[in-house]
């Protein structure tokens, strides 16, 4: 059976959930608490980091990246790095900005301070950290706004891995009610569309002890 070693508010690990998804690959998912360091986890993977997705023949795939792309390679049906060389070059820019640029922006700075190091007993959250992502993530709302003003899909005419890049990282935001979607109609009709497909419902059952969504976070229809 594959298995998809995660946790479930990575962003990381949400992506690759939802390629599986929408390629209609089934898979097992197993939450690893990474900062327990469990030496049977890094022996599949030394950094020790999640996602690691591993096949019936034993391959093991690490990193949100690397996965997504070897499932594009082996599951070609369902695409989502786009059909030409043009969009598969923007498709990759927009993922390249989410998992990077919006990840040092905004996601570290409230996922990372509020959630995680509650988790993993990090200590109590860096106040500079969280003003910093407050601030970040206005820009960055805007900039998906613009995008799906002007675009079906935020790389283009078709759904794409970008999409999933940024819906991975936004609903991990929206599940500890940091998105204040009143001042970002845009890009909340945008991700509307992207949390009402079929690959989508296992996130939104996701579920953290101590840790309770906003009532909006499952609804399709917020």
């Amino acid at each position: 059976m594959r298995i998809l070693y995660h946790f479930p508010l990575s962003p990381q690990s949400r992506k690759v959930r939802l390629v599986l998804g929408e390629k209609r690959l089934p898979f097992e998912p197993l939450t690893e608490r990474t900062w327990e360091r469990r030496e049977d986890f890094l022996a599949i993977n030394p950094a020790g980091e999640v996602p690691v997705l591993t096949e019936d023949n034993g391959l093991a795939v690490p990193g949100g990246s690397v996965i997504t792309e070897y499932l594009e390679e082996a599951y070609p049906d369902a695409p989502l790095l786009g059909r030409t060389l043009g969009e598969r070059v923007e498709v990759r820019r927009l993922v390249a900005w989410f998992d990077g640029k919006f990840e040092a922006d905004v996601t570290r700075n409230l996922l990372g301070e509020k959630l995680m190091k509650r988790v993993s007993g990090g200590g109590n959250p860096d106040g500079n950290m969280l003003r910093a992502g407050y601030t970040n993530i206005k820009f960055h709302l805007d900039y998906i706004g613009m995008l799906a003003e002007t675009r079906r899909w935020l790389a283009g005419a078709s759904l794409s891995l970008a999409d999933f890049a940024a819906a991975a990282h936004l609903s991990a935001l929206d599940f500890i009610g940091d998105i204040d979607w009143a001042k970002a109609p845009s890009a909340k009709e945008w991700y509307a569309r992207v949390k009402s497909r079929p690959c989508f419902r296992s996130l939104l059952n996701d579920r953290i002890t101590g840790v309770t969504p906003p009532d909006h976070y499952a609804d399709l229809d917020f």
